[in-house]
């Protein structure tokens, strides 16, 4: 399974939405870039994705996107290819 990357802070709920749905396809970890208390992992997240909300994720070296994107790719059945790669 590839790497899961979450940039994300302690009080979204977007996130937590994001990693309920990872971890019901399998996923047990996931590596969370907590940007709320670094602003330097912020502005790397902004830089790299061009967003400025959170979750930004990423699996393995694919940005997927937030959660509505994640939720988008799982329901057009791209989430557990992308997973299994």
């Amino acid at each position: 399974m590839p790497k899961i990357t979450m940039y994300s802070t302690g009080v979204c709920p977007y996130c937590q939405m994001a990693e309920r749905l990872l971890k019901s396809k399998g996923v047990t970890e996931i590596d969370k870039v907590r940007i709320d208390l670094d602003p330097v992992k912020r502005d790397e997240m902004m830089e790299k994705t061009g967003r400025r909300t959170v979750p930004q994720i990423y699996i393995g070296d694919k940005h997927v996107g937030g959660f509505d994107d994640l939720s988008a790719l799982d329901k057009a059945g791209g989430l557990v290819p992308l997973l299994a790669a």
